[in-house]
């Protein structure tokens, strides 16, 4: 078995983490371009290396979500094998069970889960909030005439309760009352020990009135400083253990004004790096993101969150995103839907029963240079685990060479030319995602 990092970077006896451990390399960036949607035709897609405690990440890079310390149904080592850099875990859930203080006393994240590599958490924003509305993250709502700070998604109830000093909700798990905070986030991310976390944010959907969206802003901005101060504060208390970055998260939905005023808000405060949030419509995505980057130091690396549409991952990619995390790949394969360069498709389709090929032609991992379609259709509706297992070792395999390429082309010089190969073949059939 491989050792974990006991002593990573940036940790020594008795004293606050170094925060020198964690910082951002930029090597190669795009080209301006006539159409770049950035101030000036900029265009801000670059390669670059984030260095972390527990190692390096090189980006642009995908970063597999292991919601619960743990992928569902695939083992850290071959996350490790499929080519996997980082993995993210989710605050909540990890609060809700086994508790931040199993975590810390464990030694944090990665060597709960026996991941030797680089880890984020989120903040608990995204799981908080959408208990309030009963709606999942959706790039392409059309909310035409829907526009309301009530609204409810139909079956569900408002389980949590936004105010000035944080989110007061319901556990799904068991009903009983919790209470979420910018100060409380800090420390259960601060227990859980990864090497980059997120600020406390208020995530609102695309039905949010203009006016909520403006408080939403200004309280998230309210949210970040209380954020920053609280991080500084515990960093500087528990010794001997590795700087946690934290990046604090704009928000804003589709309005440019909003946006740009909440990476001006960001930009202003001592953060590590920058997740872009929130929902936002498929049709100007890499839009948000160049009005972001506009807006922000080109030395904090940014974070993309929930994205994992190839359409978009270009767009994003294009237009300053440095990292990408999303459920999606797990979620879909779980489901039977596989991504392949040629799009996507459903293996418990009644074509694929005697197909003893690859699930992919010419794909390189685990999955398919051992397994056919026919045995993991087999599986799948058989509701075997293997077949959970096989499904999403291809996916995510898929996703985590997706943007390895991506960086290869930005360094070489064809990004425009792989983009528009890529995308022509993933979508020649009417392919979703």
């Amino acid at each position: 078995m491989t050792s974990l990092l006991e002593h990573p970077r940036g940790a020594a006896p008795g004293q606050p983490g170094d925060r020198s451990a964690f910082s951002f390399e930029q090597h190669v960036r795009l080209p301006d371009s006539p159409t770049g949607k950035g101030r000036g035709g900029a265009r801000y897609g670059r390669t670059g290396i984030i260095h972390t405690p527990h190692g390096d990440i090189k980006t642009p890079a995908f970063v597999p979500v292991a919601t619960q310390a743990a992928m569902k149904a695939v083992l850290p080592e071959q996350m490790t094998q499929l080519g996997a850099q980082c993995l993210l875990s989710n605050a909540f859930h990890l609060f809700e069970r086994p508790g931040p203080d199993v975590l810390d006393k464990a030694g944090g994240l990665a060597k709960f889960m026996n991941w030797d590599g680089p880890t984020f958490t989120d903040s608990g924003g995204f799981q908080v909030m959408s208990l309030g509305v009963g709606f999942k993250k959706t790039l392409a709502m059309d909310v035409t005439g829907m526009k309301s700070d009530d609204v409810i998604a139909k079956g569900h109830d408002r389980l949590a309760f936004v105010d000035e000093d944080g989110v007061t909700f319901k556990s799904p798990l068991n009903g009983s009352l919790h209470r979420f905070s910018a100060e409380i986030s800090m420390g259960i991310q601060h227990q859980l020990g990864a090497d980059i976390m997120f600020a406390f944010d208020e995530l609102t959907t695309l039905m949010n009135t203009r006016r909520y969206q403006e408080e939403s802003v200004e309280r998230t901005f309210r949210w970040a400083k209380r954020c920053v101060a609280e991080h500084q504060r515990l960093t500087a208390g528990r010794l001997g253990r590795p700087y946690q970055a934290l990046y604090g998260v704009v928000q804003g939905a589709n309005y440019e004004d909003l946006r740009r005023r909440a990476s001006a808000q960001i930009s202003s405060l001592d953060f590590d790096g920058v997740g872009i949030g929130g929902a936002m419509e498929k049709r100007i995505i890499g839009d948000i993101c160049a009005w972001i980057c506009d807006e922000m130091p080109e030395e904090r690396p940014r974070h993309v969150l929930g994205i994992a549409a190839v359409d978009d991952i270009f767009a994003c990619a294009e237009n300053g995103g440095d990292t990408f995390d999303c459920v999606a790949p797990a979620r879909c394969g779980r489901n039977g839907a596989i991504f392949t360069r040629d799009g996507r498709y459903n293996i418990k389709r009644a074509a694929n029963k005697y197909d003893f090929g690859p699930l992919e032609e010419g794909c390189t991992c685990y999955t398919c240079t051992h397994y056919s379609r026919a045995y993991v259709d087999h599986l799948l509706r058989s509701h075997e685990m293997n077949g959970f297992t096989l499904a999403t070792i291809h996916n995510e395999h898929f996703f985590v060479t997706l943007l390895d390429e991506i960086r290869a082309s930005i360094d070489g010089g064809y990004f425009d030319e792989y983009r528009g190969e890529t995308l022509a073949r993933f979508y020649a059939n009417g392919s979703r995602g």
